[in-house]
């Protein structure tokens, strides 16, 4: 095989290097999160034995907020985590069609269209969580 074949093909997979990039960004943002709802999941269940009355209703409606949000987080970080293994097998197909004789292109761009639909939808569960994070009644509990 041409050297200039195989550099054709690490030019191609430069841009979805860079889409994983983002997805490691997004990975980052989802994690820091996760930290922080469940970070405050431990302060809530830690305060619920020394509270009672409306406190304690505020500090359980709280929690229950508190663990959607972190299923949430959850999923968005399945669906990116999974779209960048979809998008690392692209890469690899990439390299095995160039350097065989077997037609992979559909199977690329399959792959390709998978991952946008993880990524897609990883953002979306992203989007619902800042929502749910930005509209959380807080208990006073700290």
């Amino acid at each position: 095989m041409p050297l200039s074949d195989i550099s054709h093909v690490i030019q191609l997979a430069i841009a979805p290097v860079f889409l994983l990039t983002a997805i490691g960004t997004l990975l980052n943002v989802l994690a820091g999160r996760l930290g922080r709802a469940v970070d405050r999941r431990r302060i809530l269940t830690a305060a619920l034995a020394s509270v009672d009355g409306q406190e304690e209703q505020l500090a359980r409606g709280e929690l229950a907020f508190v663990a959607r949000r972190v299923k949430i987080i959850y999923s968005a970080i399945a669906l990116a985590v999974s779209a960048a293994l979809l998008i690392c097998l692209l890469i690899a197909m990439a390299f095995v069609d160039a350097l065989s004789n077997v037609d992979l292109s559909r199977m690329v761009a399959v792959l390709f269209v998978l991952a946008m639909l993880g990524l897609i939808g990883s953002l979306m569960l992203f989007l619902r969580e800042i929502y749910l994070g930005v509209n959380t009644v807080a208990c006073p509990l700290r």
